[in-house]
């Protein structure tokens, strides 16, 4: 029996499992998918043991998370070492993650998150390309450099990442590694928000606004700005009240009503600006 086996007090089940790593990965992600992760973690174990990266990934992901086992920062450190020295880009992505906030038992070592967000990014991992160009871009933990913060971001928003989009709008808007460009940026926040992002959102609403590379829509900037505070982005409260004070009573419930509709089916990824 192996350590997670007994750590989870059963022995690693093997129905089920197939003749090959790979079907033995389609059912452990199955288990874990139907809620029971100390199953998966025990059909992951003799995977990862027998070189899977993908199973090793996944059991420090729940050593990070505390899926199924405790949170155990040096294990999820030990595992997703495991992945990310085989080259496996998710592996990398969470062991930079877990650099990047630290642990008990795992020191914060922003230099090492950036260099494991780096290699994933280079392998097309749109979530380490967003992470890598967020730090680079805030400049607080490693040096900052827009203009290859605007390169990840980019590669980040054609993956689908809506966090990306809402970074680009705020380059071009700042000219931040690039010519300012508010229409561009506008654009690029509308895209956002029609993928959920709240920061996109509340920068759509100011911008409607503002008329700030939009036509002025103070209806519509209302509503963006709505759906953004209801999710959480702080950035809509400047705007809120300066918005409702240019709209009479009719037109704040017509924003409010269309808060509360669906939102619009985002465009395709070929629709990007250029």
């Amino acid at each position: 029996m192996g350590w997670l086996s007994r750590l989870l007090g059963r022995a690693a089940p093997r129905d089920g499992m197939g003749d090959g790593m790979g079907e033995g990965m389609e059912v452990a992600m199955a288990v874990f998918q139907a809620g029971d992760p100390a199953r998966a973690l025990a059909l992951w174990e003799p995977l990862a043991r027998a070189g899977d990266a993908r199973a090793a990934a996944n059991i420090g992901a729940c050593f990070a998370e505390g899926m199924g086992v405790p949170v155990n920062a040096p294990l999820a450190r030990q595992w997703l070492s495991l992945a990310a020295g085989a080259g496996h880009a998710p592996g990398q992505r969470n062991l930079a993650t877990l650099y990047l906030r630290g642990g008990e038992g795992v020191e914060a070592d922003p230099a090492r998150a950036a260099e494991l967000y780096r290699a994933a990014a280079a392998q097309g991992d749109a979530q380490a390309q967003d992470m890598l160009s967020w730090m680079l871009l805030e400049g607080e933990l490693i040096p900052p450099d827009p203009a290859e913060a605007w390169r990840w971001a980019r590669a980040a928003a054609e993956g689908g990442i809506a966090s990306a989009m809402t970074r680009m709008g705020m380059l071009y808007h700042h000219a931040l590694g690039v010519e300012r460009d508010v229409a561009l940026a506008a654009r690029w926040w509308a895209l956002a928000a029609a993928r959920g992002d709240a920061d996109g959102q509340a920068m759509l609403g100011a911008a409607l606004h503002l008329g700030a590379g939009v036509a002025p829509d103070p209806v519509q900037a209302l509503a963006w700005l709505l759906r953004a505070e209801r999710s959480g982005s702080a950035l809509a409260t400047p705007f809120l009240g300066p918005v409702r004070a240019g709209l009479d009573a009719a037109a704040r419930a017509r924003a409010a009503a269309l808060a509360g509709t669906p939102l619009p089916a985002p465009p395709a990824a070929e629709a990007l600006p250029p």
